[in-house]
């Protein structure tokens, strides 16, 4: 897996040095192959809000080694279930199992799960990169001991700047590109939507984009407002395979059974957010009663109205998909 750089803009930008311990780091070092990673936290109570899309997250060991080890970009932030971030990332997760990861949450909560299924927060990444064990980069500047989770760092041109792009030299290669948008209002995983041929072309930002997805629509159903959390599944509305991206305002939450209709345009979304039926469900298949009644009904939508189905896209599906 190839990294390509974009040019970097040091205006505006911001780096975030996580802690991590070693059994993370040495599980996906391993492991090169896993092009989006999560660096999940036991709790989901707050947010991370402290990165845009597409800006660099730096791993840093515990005291007292306290050095950096190796970076990601940046993809978004979703509370997910533990079942569910190992459902969509697996080993991406650092551990070889769910149940080596709910151990280890257990762990850190000091209070082994049982029967439940606890939201974490899930910090989502991709094309993570490790320093060769052995190598050392550090201490990070101010970075104080006291320090659990981690600490925010402003790379407009200051104090900080010539570390963290001297780094990021070290670990992405000439240049330390990172690929950042200005001013993004929705969450927009930026880069490539395909890998190399394996031999189908491997979709790429696939994770994240489940992630934040099921966390904007709140783990609900748009359309059914069912909250069967197995059943639900992350909807593009223009697909990527048709020039679409990976952007929380190309994505709706659906129910399984309305995923496969509305991408086979038998059912639709209008200007209004409101659910269109297309007359051939029942003229094809005889009896859709519980479709039917869906017809003309507003959809649950994000919190956000920049996170809601962008017209957009909207339009497109129901130029392109929709059966009238």
């Amino acid at each position: 897996m190839r990294w390509e750089p974009a040019p970097c803009i040091i205006t505006d930008m911001k780096a975030y040095v996580g802690v991590t311990d070693s059994s993370w780091y040495e599980f996906l070092a391993a492991r090169p192959e896993l092009d989006e990673i999560n660096f999940w936290r036991p709790s989901a109570k707050t947010a991370f809000r402290v990165l845009r899309p597409g800006e660099p997250f730096y791993f840093k060991s515990h005291h007292p080694h306290n050095q950096l080890i190796g970076g990601a970009v940046y993809a978004g932030f979703a509370r997910l279930r533990v079942s569910e971030a190992w459902e969509i990332y697996a080993e991406g997760n650092g551990q070889p199992s769910l149940d080596a990861m709910r151990e280890r949450i257990g762990g850190y909560r000091g209070d082994p799960i049982a029967e439940d299924d606890p939201v974490i927060g899930c910090v989502l990444l991709h094309s993570p990169r490790f320093l060769p064990q052995g190598t050392h980069f550090g201490p990070p500047p101010e970075f104080a001991p006291s320090i659990v989770q981690g600490k925010g760092y402003d790379l407009e041109p200051g104090p900080h700047t010539e570390f963290f792009l001297r780094f990021a030299d070290v670990l992405f290669g000439a240049g330390g590109n990172v690929n950042v948008e200005a001013d993004t209002r929705t969450w927009h995983r930026p880069g490539r939507m395909f890998g190399e041929p394996a031999p189908r072309p491997r979709r790429l930002g696939q994770s994240a984009f489940k992630g934040v997805v099921l966390d904007a629509y709140d783990g609900r159903c748009a359309v059914t407002g069912s909250r069967v959390r197995p059943t639900l599944q992350a909807a593009h509305i223009r697909p990527v395979t048709s020039e679409g991206e990976h952007r929380l305002d190309n994505g709706i939450l659906f129910r399984s059974d309305v995923h496969t209709l509305f991408d086979r345009g038998y059912l639709g979304i209008d200007a209004d957010y409101r659910v269109v039926v297309s007359g051939r469900l029942s003229t094809e298949f005889g009896e859709s009663a519980e479709f039917e009644e869906l017809n003309g009904k507003p959809i649950g939508l994000p919190e956000r109205r920049v996170d809601r189905p962008g017209h957009d896209f909207l339009d497109w599906h129901r130029a392109h998909v929709f059966r009238p």
